[in-house]
């Protein structure tokens, strides 16, 4: 089964300057921080946090859409924000992904070109901290083989596509079609 075009990933707005490379409403919605503020205010973001001194938020409203449309909708946020949204939806399915290894993710975060060693050092900090909430989440994937992660994503995806809740939904006419 190809999840591909069932599954999309929501573009956060944040607060931190783009890197070289990145496009606006591509990786991110780059916006300043009074327009962030003001965003808060109105209760627009599903859910917001300040991660790495920046503020990171997911628009409700674009989350909504898409899983109108019948997406399965994958949110890249931090534990703060992944606590915010099983609060709001709680049947929300969460996945945290470690790395193999801090040496690993060290060597990730320097591959990228984009930090000092200095805020390569902090993020290493921040992530032990990151990583200690794994247990608060559904699945735990460790992406120390990326096709192998990316199956057992696929595998949560698929499985929970298929829940009766899910399928209840989807299948509806055929339920009606066959049960009369």
């Amino acid at each position: 089964m190809n999840t591909s075009n069932e599954v999309v990933i929501s573009v956060s707005h944040t607060t931190r300057a783009k890197r070289e490379g990145e496009v606006d409403g591509v990786h991110y919605h780059f916006i300043d921080t009074d327009t962030f503020t003001s965003m808060v205010e109105n209760a627009e973001f599903l859910e917001h946090a300040k991660v790495f001194d920046n503020y990171y938020g997911t628009s409700q409203k674009h989350v909504e859409e898409l899983l109108q449309s019948g997406k399965d909708v994958i949110l890249e946020i931090d534990w703060q924000g992944a606590a915010q949204i099983r609060k709001q939806i709680p049947e929300t399915l969460s996945v945290f992904i470690l790395p193999p290894s801090k040496k690993e993710l060290r060597l990730r975060l320097s591959n990228r070109g984009t930090d000092s060693e200095e805020i390569i050092d902090r993020r290493m900090r921040d992530a032990e901290s990151e990583m200690s909430h794994y247990g608060e989440f559904d699945y735990l994937i460790v992406n120390d083989d990326f096709n192998m992660a990316l199956e057992e994503m696929s595998a949560i995806l698929i499985s929970n596509r298929v829940r009766l809740s899910k399928q209840d939904k989807r299948i509806k006419a055929l339920l009606l079609d066959l049960l009369n």
